[in-house]
């Protein structure tokens, strides 16, 4: 029987190569990447294969907008420095894009995000991508 390939979920890392933190959830991503592709080349489909997206970009006013509905509220200020609503953050991250504090992991298939080096709630977030 025929069957299309579903189009592999994109995590997009807001990374910093000179944060500690950063490179620890770099380092697991493409740890649980790698374990993705090898399971779902096996045929075992263990875990949801995903694109990996790492960059040292800061994310465009608009993908910060959506950043800010995933995290949610209590969260915007673990996203920018010194905001605490989503008007107060759009407004730092203008006057200062350096006010966007990373590391941020966004799966933008499924409308989440991660703020920070929690690798349990990273871990969730890829547990939880349709396989």
């Amino acid at each position: 029987m025929f069957r299309f390939n579903k189009s592999l979920d994109i995590i997009t890392l807001f990374h910093k190569a000179s944060s500690p933190a950063s490179v620890r959830v770099a380092a697991a991503l493409q740890k649980a990447s790698t374990a993705a592709a090898e399971a779902a080349a096996a045929n075992k489909g263990s875990a949801a294969e995903f694109k990996l997206d790492i960059t040292e970009e800061p994310p465009t006013p608009d993908q910060l907008q959506i950043i800010l509905g995933y995290i949610g509220r209590q969260k915007i200020p673990s996203v920018v420095k010194g905001a605490s609503d989503e008007a107060e953050a759009m407004k730092k991250f203008k006057e200062n894009v350096e006010n966007f504090q990373r590391p941020v992991v966004v799966d933008w298939n499924n409308g989440k995000a991660v703020a920070g080096e929690n690798e349990s709630e990273i871990l969730k977030m890829l547990n939880a991508l349709p396989k």
